[in-house]
């Protein structure tokens, strides 16, 4: 029972999630949300500074798709040899964060959003709706917040793992939009739809936990 009501938990945030990105999605469809993508794009680069821009570009660096799938490498040997978890979590761990760039890609040919064209501080090629950097640091850290609670068991330790991957996603977020490369509307549809995969996941997930330990 406990498996199934975390199951079902998770497919109620899936649908809240894919909501979410769905009025996103309508949003920069329709180009409604632009002005205010301008507005806070303008805003949050009126403090650029040398320093902000070397914090955001190693931020950026932080949630690219190469560094995250050796994070991925790293942290699935963690898993197995230190935390000791089950294989099946580890594949977990690559679902979620395979899958999210999978699904990046096929949401960004569907869009074919252009990048923002105001004062980008970093070149960045391809489309930009939504954030494929947003989408892998929301995949990747969250996850790995998430096989790592059962591990920690005091509330300080716990607390410090939630504040640690908001800091670090938002923040790679934050990166994205500072160096010009993204709108705000990008970096929130991004977490949003890592968040409807994950939560997907997390639900099929706890679903298959639940028939592995009903007796048979």
């Amino acid at each position: 029972m406990k498996f199934a009501k975390y199951g079902l938990r998770g497919f109620v945030l899936f649908i809240v999630f894919a909501l979410v990105f769905t009025g996103i999605a309508v949003l920069v469809a329709n180009n409604w949300i632009t002005p205010l993508d301008h507005f806070i794009i303008k805003n949050v680069q009126s403090a650029e500074s040398p320093f902000l821009t070397s914090m955001a570009k190693g931020l950026s660096f932080v949630g690219s798709s190469q560094l995250a799938l050796e994070i991925a490498v790293i942290t699935m040997v963690l898993l197995i040899i230190v935390v000791r978890h089950r294989m099946e979590l580890v594949l977990f761990l690559w679902v979620v964060v395979l899958g999210s760039q999978i699904l990046n890609t096929f949401l960004k040919l569907q869009f074919h959003r252009e990048r923002p064209s105001i004062n980008q501080l970093i070149k960045q090629g391809g489309y930009s709706f939504p954030s494929g950097h947003s989408m892998t640091a929301f995949s990747l850290y969250v996850v790995i917040a998430y096989l790592l609670w059962h591990s920690i068991n005091s509330k300080a330790g716990r607390g410090l793992l939630i504040a640690g991957t908001i800091l670090l996603t938002v923040g790679i977020g934050w990166s994205r939009v500072y160096l010009g490369v993204h709108y705000p509307s990008d970096v929130l549809g991004g977490y949003a739809a890592s968040g409807a995969w994950l939560m997907l996941s997390i639900g099929f997930l706890q679903i298959y936990r639940g028939y592995q330990n009903t007796p048979s």
